[in-house]
């Protein structure tokens, strides 16, 4: 999936395969703390704010099951929020699932 012209897409900076999409809210510190960590692994990560396109929150919704922000999804796999991805990343699963092609 591309992202849309007003879909801020973050610039990658290791060779990372697998696609990173992140639903999120622009106030919002989870999404935040789980930007940072992708930006200091230097994944290029796909952002839709919900609150600015509020069609997405009803897709996010029905993608994941889950209502609050961040939903972060790796290729199709859903991470789920900050706390899930931080969680992945200490048990040594996120960079494998970054891999993936």
């Amino acid at each position: 999936m591309k992202p849309a012209m007003n879909e801020p897409m973050h610039e990658q900076q290791n060779t990372i395969s697998a696609p990173v999409l992140m639903y999120t809210k622009s106030w919002c510190p989870y999404c935040e703390r789980a930007r940072e960590l992708l930006r200091r692994k230097g994944v290029a990560f796909q952002e839709i704010d919900i609150e600015t396109q509020p069609g997405q929150r009803e897709e996010m919704i029905r993608r994941s099951g889950r209502h609050t922000v961040p939903q972060i999804f790796i290729g199709e796999h859903l991470v789920g929020g900050s706390d899930d991805l931080y969680e992945l990343d200490a048990a040594g699963g996120l960079d494998p699932l970054l891999q993936q092609r």
